[in-house]
């Protein structure tokens, strides 16, 4: 395991003795190196599909999804 130094803010490391002496964790190295593990797995992304609309030109698509009105297929019942 690697040894790492970090500096945190106050308010941080008062939150992490608070949970520390809550019992949420044992010590201070668990409750740092399980909330750092918590912070990258949020991170992380298990599939490898596409997220839906990442890319799109938002202008092209929509062009794309405008219709020609001579080309519709609307049944106006022969009137106007």
């Amino acid at each position: 395991m690697a040894d790492i130094g970090i500096d945190l803010p106050d308010r941080i490391l008062t939150e992490i003795d608070r949970l520390v002496e809550q019992g949420e964790f044992l010590n201070r190295d668990q409750a740092v190196e399980e909330l750092l593990g918590m912070g990258v797995s949020a991170y992380e992304t298990t599939t490898d599909e596409p997220v839906e609309g990442v890319g799109d030109d938002p202008f092209s698509q929509a062009v794309d999804d405008q219709q020609d009105p001579a080309m519709r297929d609307d049944d106006f019942g022969g009137g106007y």
